[in-house]
């Protein structure tokens, strides 16, 4: 079996600071949908990397999951700031284009003001000069008839003279008349602008009470995603600090890790060896199988995983790294499972160990089951973590029975399933076998 290997140097400061999550690049900075992917991306990262600690002394792990979650928040920081920087750049621009329109309505209301008021002035002008023709009418000094100016003329000279004056006198009357149509027009119309301008600029006033508050807001929003920032930057600086300070501590967590992978070793050493003896003393009997349990495809077929398929892997079979330093092999799949969710047998059997959580190192409560011989070859699987036990040493079980709940017990941070599965001594992939199927 592949062990642990110590790399010395990997376990210093450089390696914490470079290991563990990948960080990922911030799209945009006004892209919330790209934020929410990146959230959750990071969010399923962090599951794995609580599995890939598993083993380890739980302080360690909290302390070093406690730092990766600081390193993931860093960057949605960063994004979220530069969300709020541009929402408050957007807030300012709004403000400004309403100041801009609310300064050009003032100014246009002034403009039809002093248009209104000098139309006002001419329109009474106009208005005397007719009054002054009224008043002329009124004296017998309105203009002659024809008749009027025939009969007085002295010559035909006289009397071209006199009818172009009152011809003149006549148009001017006119023109007085149609000036005080128009100019009354004229400021009715000014008038009607006047009121809509009025009502627009009252308009953008609220409109700019309204961005002058949400600008405010925006502000605030922008040095609180600031002020986050810079603490989750001084919080990274110190948990990386406590973590360098645990290095002995982690090494003294793996030799724990060695020993409890020796002793499981060397209990499925002695469950073969056990089926062995049960399959030799059937085969002298002409049996095909110590246990009861039957199978004829050694391939696994007729296994089955411990919670439903299809399975979401948070932690692969086979070697893997350590964030500390070092790697070593996990010889099980890790699957996502909530707290107290049944876990089944993944075949007929016999529990051969029921082993409880105090002692029992990084598995926490675990059970071992002897799935017998299986053309020619001794199976057994490990299930850990569990948060009761459902099962008893010895029991008989049949593939699907409730051998127990998924947990959080051992050197793990959160609930999930460890499942090993083991042929002839030797651990294999669960997630080659057929009923393996993942969902991602």
């Amino acid at each position: 079996m592949v062990r642990f290997k110590r790399i010395a140097s990997a376990v210093g400061v450089c390696a914490i600071f470079l290991g563990g999550l990948t960080t990922a690049t911030v799209a945009s900075a006004d892209d919330k949908s790209d934020l929410q992917a990146q959230q959750q991306q990071q969010e399923e990262e962090l599951e794995s990397l609580q599995s890939s600690l598993e083993g380890v002394d739980t302080d360690l792990q909290e302390i070093y999951i406690q730092l990766e979650e600081t390193k993931t928040q860093i960057p949605i920081a960063e994004s979220e700031l530069k969300i709020a920087q541009s929402e408050l750049a957007e807030a300012e621009r709004d403000q400004q284009s309403v100041a801009a329109q609310l300064d050009a309505a003032q100014a246009e209301l002034a403009d039809i003001s002093d248009a209104i008021a000098q139309g006002q002035e001419e329109l009474e002008t106009t208005r005397n000069n007719l009054g002054e023709i009224a008043r002329s009418h009124y004296r017998g000094e309105s203009v002659p008839s024809t008749v009027d100016i025939l009969m007085g003329s002295d010559s035909t000279d006289d009397f071209l003279n006199y009818y172009a004056a009152s011809e003149a006198l006549t148009r001017s009357q006119s023109a007085t008349l149609t000036e005080v149509e128009q100019a009354s027009a004229q400021n009715l119309t000014r008038q009607a602008r006047q009121k809509d301008v009025e009502s627009q600029i009252s308009d953008l006033l609220d409109q700019a009470k309204e961005l002058v508050s949400e600008k405010a807001d925006k502000e605030s929003a922008a040095e609180q995603k600031a002020s986050d920032l810079v603490a989750l930057k001084e919080s990274y600086e110190s948990q990386s600090q406590t973590l360098a300070s645990k290095k002995s501590d982690f090494q003294t967590s793996i030799s724990g890790l060695e020993d409890s992978l020796d002793e499981t070793e060397a209990a499925i050493a002695q469950i073969d060896k056990e089926n062995a003896a049960a399959a030799a003393a059937a085969a002298a009997n002409s049996s095909n199988n110590s246990n009861g349990s039957s199978g004829s495809n050694s391939s696994g077929s007729w296994i089955i995983p411990v919670v439903p398929a299809p399975l979401y892997v948070t932690s692969s079979f086979g070697m893997r790294d350590y964030p500390f330093g070092g790697y070593w092999m996990h010889n099980g799949v890790d699957l996502r499972s909530t707290c107290g969710e049944a876990q089944v047998a993944p075949a007929n059997g016999t529990i051969a160990k029921v082993i409880p959580a105090a002692g029992n190192s990084t598995h926490g409560n675990q059970i071992y089951i002897n799935l017998g011989v299986v053309n020619g070859s001794s199976w057994v699987a490990v299930t850990n973590h569990l948060s009761a036990f459902n099962v008893s040493v010895g029991q008989k079980v049949k593939q699907g029975d409730v051998i127990g709940w998924t947990g959080q017990t051992g050197q793990v941070t959160g609930c999930h399933v460890h499942m090993e599965v083991w042929k002839n001594g030797s651990v294999i992939d669960p997630m080659s076998l057929p009923g393996f199927t993942r969902r991602n």
